[in-house]
């Protein structure tokens, strides 16, 4: 398997600096940010379109480093109403695709992305627990209308590049768990569109992601390595937390696109990103690993580093270490 990290964390270094640090980890794959919610400093994406940059000229600081491209990431929601976000998300995945294609990377990790409630609305709408039959009808809609036609649209594409779309299961999305991951394939029919097995969204939703890669099978593409800790105060507050808050625009939140931007999570969280090992030990990880290895010996597993409470080297040094000790422990049985 190819243990690697998502550079988004090192985002403030060049791209030789960003590999270099991944290889001074004992790791050998970067998954590179290609567009969506987050900018491309590590990738000249009009450039290698335009051919104004060669594919050569890009890897050649790949070779020099001695770790390769493990995927591209464009996360986003290419199916948000607001003209200002989905059109920019969904021409950022196209080209994704595109530059991916280009490259010979053939992983491209994204967000099914969430429609408004019904034609005409302005907002994304997350139906769950739908128990008043107007949520359904806001389901057939956001699917049938919506989802479908552009997802058929983009497996066709990546089809048409060689690349294979690997959706992260992400809340506040159409695709946020294992069997809305395979309704949207059922649905459209894709042969390039599978899942990225991300445990951390998985497991503060109380999904076994061991149990959930065995029952996707080959649907899984790809994955990211990153943990959650479940904290006392979910007991009282549940997984459905909703006391986030407004950070003030001279604080200079991060923009998702258009006017939206992240709020300020709570500070007594019912749960937490956290560096992996420090929400599940060795044990699961070694678990986690060697299900991903059933469905395929080559999958890369990137690190995603999202712990405040730890710095930016500190946290991928913890998780690295922690990936490793649960490889050696798959290789060793």
């Amino acid at each position: 398997m190819k243990l690697g990290v998502y550079t988004a964390v090192l985002h403030d270094r060049s791209l030789r600096e960003a590999l270099e640090t991944i290889a001074s980890l004992g790791l050998e794959g970067a998954e590179i940010n290609a567009g969506g919610f987050l900018p491309t400093p590590h990738l000249p994406v009009k450039e290698l379109l335009s051919g104004e940059v060669s594919p050569q000229e890009y890897l050649k600081v790949f070779d020099e480093t001695g770790v390769s491209i493990a995927g591209l990431n464009c996360n986003g929601n290419p199916l948000h109403a607001d003209p200002e976000v989905g059109p920019e998300d969904a021409e950022d995945l196209r080209n994704a695709i595109k530059v991916a294609g280009l490259l010979g990377v053939d992983r491209v990790v994204t967000m099914s992305g969430l429609p408004a409630a019904h034609a005409g609305g302005q907002w994304p709408a997350w139906h769950v627990n739908t128990w008043d039959s107007g949520y359904l009808d806001s389901l057939d809609y956001q699917w049938d209308q919506v989802a479908v036609p552009f997802w058929k649209e983009i497996d066709a594409l990546a089809r048409e590049n060689g690349v294979k779309v690997a959706i992260e299961m992400h809340p506040q999305n159409l695709v946020f768990n294992p069997p809305t991951l395979e309704r949207l394939v059922e649905k459209t029919g894709a042969t390039n569109v599978g899942a990225e097995m991300d445990p951390s969204h998985l497991f503060w939703q109380g999904i076994d992601p061991v149990a959930a890669v065995d029952w996707l099978g080959d649907l899984v593409f790809h994955a990211a390595a990153k943990d959650t800790r479940i904290n006392e105060n979910c007991k009282i507050y549940g997984v459905l937390d909703d006391r986030f808050t407004r950070i003030p625009a001279d604080q200079n939140p991060t923009g998702l696109g258009g006017k939206h931007v992240v709020n300020k999570w709570p500070e007594d969280s019912a749960w937490d990103f956290v560096a992996v090992g420090r929400g599940h030990d060795v044990d699961f990880w070694s678990r986690f690993l060697a299900a991903l290895q059933r469905v395929d010996p080559d999958m890369a597993v990137n690190i995603e580093h999202e712990d405040v409470e730890l710095g930016q080297l500190e946290g991928l040094q913890v998780a690295a270490r922690t990936l490793k000790d649960a490889a050696s422990a798959v290789a060793s049985r």
